[in-house]
């Protein structure tokens, strides 16, 4: 295994941990991955990687990330939420990461009170709004977890 294979398989497990970690770029990361991959030369595969796959990889990466920052507005938007639920889940999931409630209780909880204490809405309006932020954020969270897995898989599958 040459360092090019490595580093590939460092950036897959950045690209998987990225798609959890806020502000980390998880699909690209695991792109970059298979781009070291198909650079190595990949000796001893009887199926070489090509070009048209590694092209569409990074069209599916594109579009992940693209539907990553719309689908968790789209969401807020949809049940009644503003901005301040966003940003309350994104703290929240921050919070979450280090407590005991973990970082799906702390993006909730951190969109609920965004909505509830910074818009100053009512209990159900801002329950509807984090379930929207959550959705969202869950949505595309998951989005990104499948592609990266799959890209880590391939990348797995043409170093050994």
């Amino acid at each position: 295994m040459d360092v090019l294979c490595v580093f590939a398989l460092i950036l897959g497990l950045a690209g998987i941990a990225g798609s959890i970690i806020p502000g980390i770029p998880g699909p690209p990361l695991s792109w970059a991955g298979l781009l070291l991959v198909y650079f190595s030369g990949q000796r001893g595969v009887a199926d070489p990687m090509t070009l048209r796959f590694l092209l569409i990889w990074l069209a599916i990466t594109i579009i992940v990330t693209i539907f990553d920052y719309f689908v968790p507005a789209w969401f807020t938007k949809v049940t009644g939420g503003h901005k301040a639920a966003s940003v309350g889940a994104i703290v929240g999931l921050f919070i979450g990461m280090f407590s005991p409630f973990g970082i799906i209780l702390g993006s909730l909880a951190g969109a609920f009170l965004g909505e509830f204490l910074f818009e100053d809405r009512g209990v159900w309006d801002s329950f509807k709004a984090s379930m929207g932020a959550f959705l969202g954020f869950m949505s595309g969270t998951g989005a990104k977890l499948i592609t990266t897995g799959i890209m880590f898989y391939d990348i797995i599958k043409y170093v050994f």
